[in-house]
């Protein structure tokens, strides 16, 4: 009875937890990349905004001079409009589209961090023996983890971010 207890304990899976908020916080490369794509997205955005404004000018503008127009003047504003709204629809998705240039530069400045936060959790895992390592602020099905088994200072230190 005694030798399957001592079976079972040795077969044990071990796993810890990360906070990968809390590890990104402390990421100094992390909070420069997030605040260059914040400024990025602000600047895409303004320009956005301002393409949008001008075709909701030559809307309104058209509104006001729709009265005086001939039916091809008229014809001619509508294209114009047309021409404008896709203009900023086709720049709206160029920057903030699924492949487009916000996408591109998030890959491009935070890839390099998420490879060095995956290869430290790998290196810890490797090191202690664990089967899994769980990240505890992406899981809403971790109601309670004891924080003895939280790993994100060690993830850290093997980062070189050591506190």
């Amino acid at each position: 009875m005694m030798f399957a207890g001592v079976a079972l304990a040795g077969m044990a899976q071990k796993f810890a937890l990360v906070d990968m908020e809390y590890i990104l916080k402390n990421v100094p490369s992390y909070e420069m990349a997030n605040e260059q794509l914040n400024q990025l997205s602000q600047r895409w955005q303004k320009e956005v905004e301002a393409k949008s404004t001008e075709a909701d000018g030559l809307y309104k503008q058209y509104l006001a001079d729709k009265v005086f127009l001939t039916a091809e003047q008229a014809k001619k504003r509508e294209e114009e409009i047309v021409a404008k709204e896709k203009e900023v629809t086709e720049l709206r998705y160029k920057y903030f589209g699924p492949e487009g240039e916000l996408y591109k530069k998030r890959q491009t400045l935070m890839k390099p961090i998420q490879d060095d936060v995956y290869n430290a959790v790998k290196k810890l895992s490797e090191e202690r023996g664990y089967q899994a390592i769980f990240d505890r602020a992406s899981s809403a099905n971790i109601i309670f983890a004891s924080p003895r088994i939280d790993v994100s200072n060690e993830v850290l230190n093997k980062m070189g971010y050591g506190q």
